[in-house]
C-alpha cells in the first residue's frame, strides 16, 4: 500500500536547547500538532538555506540570558529568515532590554515573554497570518508622513478618585481617532499610571512585558522599540498600556517621560496621557509639555479642596496653572437650576473656569468599561459620549485652524 506523505513542517523552534523551554514545546504542539521541528542555532543557519525551508511559515527563536553572548549569530538567523520571507517570533526569558532591542531591530516580527502567558503563542501566530510585513516596518503607516515633533499633547488628571479621568482619556482618544472619516488624525493614548492604570481594561487590551522593558531602559529606546511597546485598538488608536505588574511611580524619571513624549509627538497628531492621581516628580514634565491639561472633578467638597491645593502647589513652583482645564464630571442637567447654581458657586469660590461639563452617563459607562469598548461603540447616543465627541471635534477644528494659520 502507498504510504501517505508526511505533512510538511510549517514551523521550527530555534534554541540552544528546546528542553529549557518546556512550555514552548507544549504550546507548539497545541497550535501545530506534529507539523513543526526543532533546530539549534548553527543548524538553523544551515537549514534556512536549504530548499526544505521553503515550507516554513515562521520560526520561534527562544533565548534566555545565557544566549546574549551569541547575539551576532542570532541576528544572522533573524536576518536570514527575513530574506526567505519566514516570520520570526522572538521568545525571551530574562534577556536584557539592550539585547532584546538589538534583536527586534534585526527584524523579529513578534515578541513574547517566557514563561509564555496563556494562549499568547497562538495569538502571536494568528497576528502573523494577518500581517503582511513585519510590525516594525509596517508601523510607519501612522508616522511616515509625520517627521516633526509637533503632535498635540493632552494630559488628563483626576483631582479625586472616581471623577472619570480614565473614561475621559479613553473616549476622547477614540473620538479624536475617528473624528474625520476621510483623513483621520493619528492618535496615541498613553497610560502613565504605572500602578493601577486601567486603560488596557477599558479597551480590552493586553498588558505586555515589553512596556516594562521600555520604561526600564529608555537610554536604549528609539522609534522602533517605542513602536513595539504599543498595541492597537481596531487599527485606529495606538495605546501604551501600563505594565503588567505594579511598579513604583518613581521608577521613571522626568527625562524618561520627556523622551517617551517626544517620540510620541514625532509619530502622532494627538497624544493623550492618562495620569496617576498622585503628583510625582515627572508630573511637571507632562504639564509643561501639554497644550491642555484636563483635570476632572465633581460637585463635592473633596474635589473643591483638592482643586485649591493643586492650584496652590503649581503656583508655588511657578508652573503654568493656565494650562489647566477643569472638567466637571456628573454635571447637572440643563433643567437642574439648583445644580447649575451650585456649579456657579463652586467656580466662583475656587476662582476657576469650569469649561467642560460632562453629564452623568449612568450605568452604560461602567458596562462599556467592563466590556472593553469606547462609548461610541457600546452606547453611541449616551449623553456623556455626545459631550466628549463635541469636545474632540472642537479640539480638532482648533488644531486645524492653528495649522492653517501657521
Amino acid at each position: 500500500m502507498k504510504q501517505p506523505e508526511p505533512s510538511p513542517i510549517i514551523a521550527c523552534t530555534i534554541s540552544r536547547d528546546v528542553q529549557n523551554f518546556d512550555l514552548l514545546i507544549e504550546d507548539m504542539e497545541t497550535a501545530l500538532g506534529e507539523n513543526w521541528g526543532d533546530l539549534g542555532f548553527s543548524e538553523a543557519l544551515a537549514f534556512l538555506n536549504q530548499p526544505e525551508a521553503a515550507s516554513l511559515e515562521f520560526v520561534a527563536v527562544a533565548i534566555d540570558e545565557t544566549d546574549e553572548d551569541d547575539l551576532v549569530m542570532l541576528g544572522e538567523i533573524i536576518s536570514l529568515a527575513n530574506s526567505k520571507n519566514i516570520k520570526v517570533i522572538l521568545i525571551a526569558e530574562d534577556v536584557s532590554p539592550a539585547a532584546l532591542h538589538q534583536l527586534l531591530r534585526q527584524g523579529a516580527d513578534e515578541f513574547v515573554p517566557y514563561p509564555l502567558p496563556e494562549n499568547e503563542l497562538e495569538a502571536a501566530i494568528e497576528r502573523l497570518k494577518t500581517v503582511e510585513v513585519p510590525p516594525v516596518a509596517a508601523q510607519p503607516q501612522y508616522g511616515a508622513a509625520k517627521t516633526n515633533a509637533d503632535g498635540v499633547v493632552l494630559g488628563v488628571h483626576a483631582l479625586a478618585g472616581g471623577t472619570g479621568a480614565t473614561t475621559l482619556a479613553v473616549n476622547l482618544a477614540w473620538e479624536l481617532a475617528t473624528v474625520d472619516k476621510k483623513d483621520s488624525p493619528r492618535v496615541c493614548l498613553m497610560d502613565f499610571n504605572l500602578q493601577f492604570g486601567s486603560v488596557s481594561t477599558y479597551l480590552d487590551l493586553p498588558r505586555r512585558e515589553v512596556v516594562y522593558e521600555m520604561w526600564s531602559d529608555t537610554d536604549s529606546m528609539d522609534e522602533d522599540i517605542f513602536r513595539q511597546a504599543l498595541v492597537t485598538f481596531e487599527d485606529k488608536l495606538w495605546v501604551l498600556t501600563s505594565p503588567p505588574d505594579i511598579l513604583p511611580l518613581d521608577m521613571i524619571t522626568p527625562e524618561d517621560v520627556k523622551k517617551v513624549i517626544e517620540l510620541a509627538r514625532a509619530e502622532f497628531d494627538y497624544v493623550i496621557i492618562d495620569m496617576p492621581n498622585t503628583l510625582v516628580q515627572w508630573t511637571e514634565t507632562v504639564l509643561v509639555t501639554s497644550q491642555i491639561y484636563f483635570t476632572t472633578l465633581e460637585l463635592d467638597m473633596r474635589s473643591a479642596q483638592n482643586a485649591l491645593r493643586l492650584k496652590r502647589a503649581l503656583r508655588a513652583e511657578e508652573l503654568p496653572v493656565e494650562k489647566l482645564r477643569f472638567c466637571l464630571n456628573r454635571a447637572p442637567k440643563f433643567t437642574d437650576l439648583n445644580g447649575k447654581s451650585r456649579v456657579k458657586r463652586l467656580s466662583e469660590s475656587l476662582e476657576i473656569g469650569i469649561e467642560v461639563q460632562l453629564p452623568d452617563g449612568g450605568r452604560a459607562i461602567c458596562q462599556s468599561s467592563d466590556h472593553g469598548q469606547p462609548l461610541a461603540s457600546s452606547a453611541a447616543k449616551n449623553p456623556l459620549r455626545k459631550e466628549i465627541a463635541k469636545l474632540a471635534a472642537s479640539l480638532h477644528e482648533l488644531g486645524k485652524s492653528e495649522a492653517e494659520a501657521a
